[in-house]
């Protein structure tokens, strides 16, 4: 069965042009713009997974952030069909891109959680 982060990381980055993982990386301020994808729950049945993911942007300003997050909500809310190894069935925004705290305050972060409807190909 299909990785959701293994699934719209590598489709993050190669629409939005950015670094995209699902993992933080240790030069995150050097990186900037970045998306992070992660699960962070959801159901998972027989041929098919509702995860639950988060999606953090970070960037070195509020706009860029905020922009940017945008952004991947809209593609993400029309994603359907074949993706890297997986067929998206169906995205909902449970929570849409909000101002989120991080520990390095020249860094800025928006996050977001959206339940991603897919199987495998």
């Amino acid at each position: 069965m299909a990785d959701v982060e293994t699934v719209l990381a590598p489709w993050a980055e190669s629409t939005f042009g950015v670094w995209s993982a699902a993992e933080t990386p240790a030069d995150l301020e050097k990186r900037l713009p970045v998306i992070r994808v992660e699960r962070i729950g959801g159901a998972d049945e027989h041929f098919s997974l509702h995860p639950r993911v988060a999606v953090d942007v970070f960037a070195a300003t509020a706009d860029g952030a905020r922009t940017l997050a945008n952004a991947v909500r809209d593609a993400l809310l029309f994603l359907r069909g074949p993706v890297n190894g997986a067929v998206i069935r169906n995205v909902r925004c449970d929570s849409g891109p909000s101002r989120q705290p991080w520990a390095n305050e020249a860094v800025y972060r928006r996050g977001a959680t959206y339940t991603v409807s897919l199987r495998g190909a």
